[in-house]
């Protein structure tokens, strides 16, 4: 079984109730949730001009691969009644794996760490809530550290 965290975001409809339906569905999944954070309100990032987000971050442990655990997280969203709208733009949920284990993937659909994660606020507050001590296994820095860094 993998340990994996997954970052949680809405901005869209009933933005606290989408973040916690979309945990209900990872366990539908099969996805066994072992830490949920609390929820936070902030602002949005990279395109400005649209509703303030509620994030989350979960600590799951899975037996899924992470080709797999990613195709689970798009087919919540879809199943939530996601659309595309152009990136970063507003969602009804969104569901990124942030850790997986300690690997590192770099793939062209799939990238783990999460690449931006160490830049998002909104992330790290949430993340530190289950795991402050995690280590980023490629900028080796833990998450409250890196929380502290983030502007």
């Amino acid at each position: 079984m993998a340990i994996a965290h997954i970052g949680i975001g809405s901005n869209l409809g009933k933005r606290e109730e989408n973040c916690l339906r979309s945990i209900d569905f990872l366990e539908e999944e099969g996805i066994f949730i072992r830490k949920c954070s609390t929820l936070y309100e902030s602002e949005p990032w990279g395109v400005k001009d649209q509703p303030r987000f509620v994030n989350a971050a979960v600590e799951v442990e899975t037996d899924k691969k992470p080709q797999a655990l990613l195709a689970a997280l798009k087919k919540i969203e879809k199943t939530m009644g996601r659309t595309e709208t152009g990136r970063w733009g507003p969602r009804v949920i969104d569901l990124d794996i942030l850790f997986y284990n300690d690997l590192v993937i770099d793939t062209p659909d799939l990238r783990i760490p999460h690449p931006f994660m160490h830049e998002r606020k909104f992330v790290l507050r949430p993340l530190s809530d289950i795991a402050p001590d995690k280590m980023h296994p490629v900028l080796r820095k833990t998450v409250k550290e890196l929380l502290a860094e983030v502007k």
